[in-house]
């Protein structure tokens, strides 16, 4: 109890001094934080996050729920912080357009949260031409040279579904994981069909001495041939869709939207860097080398934890140019 006292005074005592400083500061320099985050920081992630504390950490409720505003209302918004905060905008110019860049970038990842989640929860459904048009573009993106022979068919494992029909395989991404695969193949088809390519392909393996010893010969003679590339491409997919998922909502990617979206960040940036995962992720299963697809998990843990630990850097950008956002980029 004392110790949880000590500390809930500490946090008052901080916060109150670290108003006391911000108030101290503005008198000083005679610009509000809002102003000194804009003039001092470059644009990308360092300053929109920056952005963001600042205006959610507001004793205003005004400038808490600005970042939360539908995107037609973004100039408006501005209008009242500068009001609010008594910045004279033909003095100060540029902070509006830096602040509403910003605002854009904010409220774009909210909206791109929602958007995503939506088809999350969207189930696959057979009964809908559009979802089974998808599906088959999946297919002839993956596979051009050989025709699909029937809707329920064996063929489907080819590209890394478990069964006879891929609609049970989208139960957890529901759409999402059909969207990202389509995107992938259509896309970045060359990739796409190499990684397909790899992840059908055995590889030899040789085993150290000191796995030989702890395995008998029979092991050995079993593992020695392990597929170490080997894995379900359309699984797997489904899988780091998850991955990407999890990231967004966590807010992880931040760091990475506000570095190539100049504004709102869309879907089709999410879709990009789907594609920058699958292409890592692939490259990253051939140097992690497992013995077998049961060490999926393991592998999976460890990449995402790089990619975490890359996307703490306010400068990370993960793939400004990856081959499917080169459109993108040349808005």
């Amino acid at each position: 109890f004392a110790r949880m006292f000590l500390q809930v005074c500490l946090y008052f005592y901080c916060k109150c001094l670290w108003r006391c400083l911000k108030f101290v500061v503005r008198k000083l320099t005679g610009r509000c934080e809002l102003q000194r985050i804009c003039y001092n920081t470059k644009p990308g992630a360092a300053r929109t996050m920056k952005i963001e504390a600042s205006l959610k950490g507001s004793k205003s409720k005004r400038l808490q729920t600005s970042v939360s505003v539908h995107p037609d209302a973004i100039e408006k918004t501005i209008d009242d912080i500068m009001e609010l905060k008594r910045i004279n905008p033909d003095i100060n110019p540029q902070l509006g357009v830096s602040l509403q860049a910003c605002l854009l970038q904010i409220v774009g990842y909210r909206n791109l949260i929602a958007e995503v989640e939506k088809l999350r929860r969207e189930p696959y459904d057979s009964e809908n031409p559009q979802h089974e048009e998808m599906l088959l573009k999946l297919w002839k993106c993956l596979k051009p040279n050989s025709p699909l022979k029937a809707r329920i068919s064996k063929q489907w494992c080819e590209i890394g579904f478990q069964g006879d029909d891929p609609k049970t395989d989208f139960r957890g991404m529901g759409l999402l994981g059909l969207y990202n695969l389509v995107y992938f193949a259509e896309w970045d088809t060359e990739i796409a069909q190499q990684v397909l390519s790899d992840s059908l392909q055995p590889k030899y393996r040789e085993v150290t001495k000191k796995e030989l010893s702890q395995f008998s010969k029979a092991e050995w003679e079993k593992k020695k041939f392990d597929k170490a590339i080997g894995y379900s491409f359309a699984i797997v997919g489904i899988n780091i869709t998850d991955l990407a998922y999890n990231l967004l909502v966590s807010g992880a990617l931040k760091t990475h939207f506000y570095n190539v979206a100049p504004e709102a960040p869309t879907l089709t940036h999410f879709q990009q860097t789907f594609c920058y995962l699958m292409h890592e992720f692939h490259k990253f299963w051939i140097e992690e080398d497992p013995l077998d697809i049961m060490e999926f998990n393991r592998v999976r843990e460890k990449f995402h934890k790089r990619l975490l630990k890359q996307l703490q850097n306010p400068e990370m950008a993960l793939c400004p140019h990856f081959a499917a956002s080169e459109s993108l980029i040349n808005m």
